[in-house]
């Protein structure tokens, strides 16, 4: 029996839903296939989107320098150095492809753990860590804080501290308390140290803020670092009683309505909209099992990216992820990661 003759015999036993789904994984196939070709040329212009500057020291006296592999160099006439069409971007120095760096793209979407996305792609783990925080590095460079305005609800919420990753036979690295216990979080009761407080807030255009902002309760001091020259000057701000929004509105002079304890709502003023962010953020985030606190901010910024492309289809945000990650340059070398340390806004 031929190659085809087997295929059809098998597309034969499918039931209708499945051979539906069948055409469109063969579409999404065709559509990647037509999509890589210009998607090459589409971030060489995401990458020089404000010209063809020198990524070292920004000279526009750029010439061109030959090929290498068939690949475009450049040389700056200011300070000599060569470069590359994605130099200082997600892509510089890499060996995979740019067929690969969609694939991966498409797990990040489907929000794939890096042991299954290394599996889906045909990387190791290893590589697969890295594929990942490289995007994610280049995406919270690319998106920024964002700016609100209107009606902005605001709140917070709190992950545990978590060193996850970091091995007691570790050169590099020393912990700063003995290891927990799987399954178990912090042992202080209430609000601690040992949580990282994310503040929150989103206006009702669905322009959202997350930020890593501190170790235990918020203070006002932490809400103006977050939000300056974040916020409209016309803005009303919705939250709930704590004290450090009523001292952050009173010294940005914002009109402030506060839901009291208790309430829900207050006429067309509530914060039903940030508790729903928080709860989509921690049923997100569930799915990988702990994350480190020196990785959490790209973690959000990943969520909010999602939040923000949740009308496109997955081929569109595909696409939308690859040349996000190149708008910026950025410095993803490998060895930065190994000692980062937490990023805090």
């Amino acid at each position: 029996m031929s190659t085809l003759s087997a295929i059809k015999s098998d597309i034969s036993t499918l039931s209708s839903i499945q051979i539906t789904e069948l055409f469109e994984y063969i579409g999404q196939l065709i559509t990647i296939s037509s999509m890589e070709q210009d998607l090459q040329k589409d971030c060489k212009e995401k990458h020089f989107s404000n010209g063809q500057v020198c990524p070292d020291c920004g000279s526009l006296h750029v010439i061109k320098n030959g090929k290498v592999k068939g690949k475009q160099r450049y040389l700056c006439k200011d300070c000599h150095k060569s470069f590359g069409d994605l130099t200082n971007s997600v892509f510089s120095s890499s060996k995979l492809s740019l067929r690969v760096w969609m694939e991966y793209a498409k797990c990040m979407i489907l929000g794939f753990s890096i042991r299954k996305s290394a599996e889906m792609v045909g990387v190791c783990v290893k590589t697969s860590f890295f594929m990942r925080h490289k995007l994610l590095d280049a995406v919270r460079t690319s998106l920024g804080v964002g700016n609100l305005e209107g009606i902005v609800e605001m709140d917070e919420t709190f992950f545990a501290e978590s060193f996850k990753g970091n091995h007691r036979k570790s050169k590099t690295f020393i912990m700063p308390r003995k290891s927990r216990k799987r399954g178990k979080e912090v042992k202080l009761r209430g609000i601690s140290h040992e949580q990282v407080c994310v503040t929150s807030a989103i206006d009702r255009n669905e322009n959202i803020v997350l930020e890593c902002a501190c170790m235990g309760r918020i203070r006002a001091v932490d809400l103006k670092r977050a939000y300056n020259d974040k916020i409209n000057s016309q803005s009303i701000i919705c939250s709930d009683s704590h004290k450090s929004y009523i001292q952050f509105t009173k010294d940005f002079a914002l009109e402030h309505v506060r839901i009291k304890t208790g309430k829900h709502k207050n006429g067309v003023y509530h914060i039903n909209h940030v508790n729903a962010l928080h709860s989509n953020l921690k049923e997100w985030i569930r799915r990988f099992k702990g994350v480190a606190t020196k990785y959490l901010a790209n973690y959000l910024y990943w969520f909010k990216w999602l939040e923000n492309t949740k009308q496109d289809k997955d081929v569109l945000r595909m696409r939308t992820l690859v040349l996000d990650s190149v708008s910026e340059a950025v410095d993803v070398r490998q060895k930065q990661y190994r000692d980062r340390p937490p990023v805090f806004i």
